[in-house]
Order: C-alpha cells, then structure tokens, then sequence
C-alpha cells in the first residue's frame, strides 16, 4: 500500500508537467482515424471521435512508467545511503521478482512512445500512423521471446498451472517444455490486442487498475513481496493517471502505457503463475477484443456486421448509452473479474 502511495504522489508532479508539455507541442493526431481495421469507412466512429481525436494529447501512458520507474530510482539512492529498514524493503527490485515485469514496463513503454510520436508526426501506413503493424507484431514477437526465454532457460520454468479441474481439485500442473516459450509469446500477442479498450475517457485505467490489483494480492498471497510491490506501484500510478484521464480526459493513454501495461501484464502472470486464470481477471479485455475479433469474421462470411461499431464500447455509444454510464459499469465488471480470477488461483 505503501508503494502504490508514493507512486500516486509522483505521478501527481509528473503529470502536471505532462499536461502542459504535451498539449504546448500538440501530441495529437492532425486527422482522426477514418479507416476501421479492415479497411472501411469508420462512420459510428467519427461520429463520436472525430473532433477530440485531434484535440486530446496522446501519450499520458508516460506517467504510468515514468512514476514507477522515478520511485524506483529514489528508494534505491535512499537505500544506498541509509540504513533504515523499512526503505530497504519498500526497494522492490530484484532479480527473481522484479526483473522481467520491469525491463517489460520499460522496453514496451518505450516502442509505445515511439509509435505515439510516429502517429502524431509520421505517415506510417498503419491506421492513424505510427509504426508499421508488421514492425509492431515482430517487437511484441521479440519482447515475448526474452520474457519466455528467461523464465525457461534461467529459472527453469517450463509449466503453468491449472486451476479447478474435476479430476485435480487444487489443479495440475502442465508442463510444455520448450513450447513453455511459445505460450509466452502468444499470450503476449493477446494482452497486446487488448489495447482496443483505450477508446473512452477513464475506461482503460480503470480496467487496468482492477487487474494490476488482482494480481498484487495474488503476488502477495505468494510470498512474491516485491512484485507485489511493484503491481502497487502501477496501481498508485493508474490512480493518478485516472485522475486526469476521467471526462473530460486531459490525455490519453497512448500506445506508451497500453504496450506498456500489456507486456508488464504477461510477464506477471507468468511470474505468479497465473496464466490459465488470465482471460478471467482480464475479462474485459477479452470480451473487447472478443467483439473485434467476431466482428471482423462476421463481415467476411456473413457479409454484415454483428454490432454498429467495435469495440463493443462504440457499439453501446452507438445505440445511446453515454460514455461514463459504459466506463463505469466496465470498471464495475472489471472488479468483479479481477476478484473471481483472483480467488480461482488463491484456491489452489
């Protein structure tokens, strides 16, 4: 609780900066996204979007990483010249724990700020600009092949669990071998497609929240004492973010914290274990990519659509629900998957 304190105090001061930068260089789109993912014209769309498409910054996912990343740096310097205890274990860094979500908050968080730039200032082929969707598809390939790699090869990880099966009551566990490493990136390619839901003001820091909590009590449930710590940092980062980023939104989150948050995401499921309840404590997230997904298969073989627009949260626009009504009741379901995928892997 501590951590995730101070970290919503620094991300306080960091986003008041933010703010003003980002709206002093103007880092938003100079046009809205007028193509859907397949091509068509976006017309539900643009119908709710089109002008703070081009008038609200990109990029507020800076806060998020930036904050965890500046607590970190300053409990360490307090650390190296004191010897009270208490700030030797608010320092959530290490090797067995901390690593791999971090070096994922940071290497995503960075690639994401790069296609944010390229967005506002690139002409990249891809949707609104930006990197290339190949070029972002072989990172997300790359970052999921280092986390896989260093689990399997350097602690020796090579199986997750399975929670409630009729046969096993506390569960199983399933060991893949080296093919511990492809699941690991292909659950980094889903958490990446879950981005979908950065679409209305407050809806993905929100949602993120639920999750990042869910997964510091299961973190804590297992000993993991600094992971626990640094899901909390996000947590106390996500709550300033919020702060700024509920109607109407001074920024949005940007691909620098949905990359970000999504392959930090991975990382701790994997570190806690977690990865078969995932889809459940990211419930929202599933059921917005979900939406995507079916829309699109709809529209190729049975040549029309299943909703007005996708995700599902332009569709409930679509059909009169009004933003917050759909942001708050998402946060709402979002708690309630985070608490049933947290008590499912608590249970084994």
């Amino acid at each position: 609780m501590s951590l995730g304190f101070l970290c919503a105090l620094i991300s306080f001061f960091v986003a008041g900066f933010l703010i003003k930068f980002l709206y002093k260089i103007e880092f938003w789109k100079k046009k809205p996204r007028e193509k859907t993912i397949d091509g068509k014209e976006a017309e539900v769309f643009l119908a709710f979007h089109k002008e703070k498409e081009i008038s609200t910054p990109r990029g507020g996912g800076i806060i998020i990483w930036s904050s965890v990343l500046i607590l970190l740096i300053i409990l360490m310097i307090l650390g190296s010249f004191s010897d009270i205890w208490w700030l030797e274990r608010l320092n959530f860094l290490s090797r067995e724990e901390t690593w791999i979500p971090l070096f994922a908050l940071i290497t995503a968080s960075l690639i994401g700020l790069i296609d944010d730039i390229s967005v506002v200032y690139g002409t990249g082929k891809y949707i609104g600009g930006g990197l290339k969707f190949k070029t972002r598809l072989l990172l997300v390939v790359a970052m999921g092949l280092i986390g896989g790699s260093w689990l399997y090869y350097k602690l020796g990880w090579d199986s997750i669990h399975i929670p409630l099966l009729l046969n096993f009551p506390h569960g199983f566990d399933w060991h893949l071998g080296l093919w511990f490493i492809l699941l690991y990136i292909i659950v980094s390619l889903a958490s990446w497609a879950s981005g979908v839901v950065d679409g209305l003001d407050g809806l993905a820091g929100g949602v993120y929240g639920a999750i990042f909590g869910a997964f510091a009590v299961i973190a804590f449930s297992q000993g993991m004492i600094d992971l626990s710590g640094f899901c909390m940092a996000i947590l106390g980062a996500l709550f300033s973010f919020l702060w700024f980023n509920i109607p109407p939104a001074k920024f949005y989150m940007g691909e620098t914290g949905i990359l970000g948050l999504a392959m930090t995401m991975t990382a701790i499921a994997f570190l806690t274990d977690s990865v078969a309840v995932l889809p459940v404590i990211c419930g929202i997230l599933v059921i917005e990519t979900g939406s995507v997904i079916l829309q699109l298969l709809s529209k190729k073989y049975r040549g029309k659509k299943i909703w007005l627009s996708t995700p599902i949260h332009h569709h409930l626009e679509a059909i009169g629900w009004k933003p917050y009504q759909i942001t708050m009741r998402m946060w709402l379901l979002s708690i309630i998957f985070a608490v049933i995928g947290a008590a499912i892997q608590l249970l084994r």
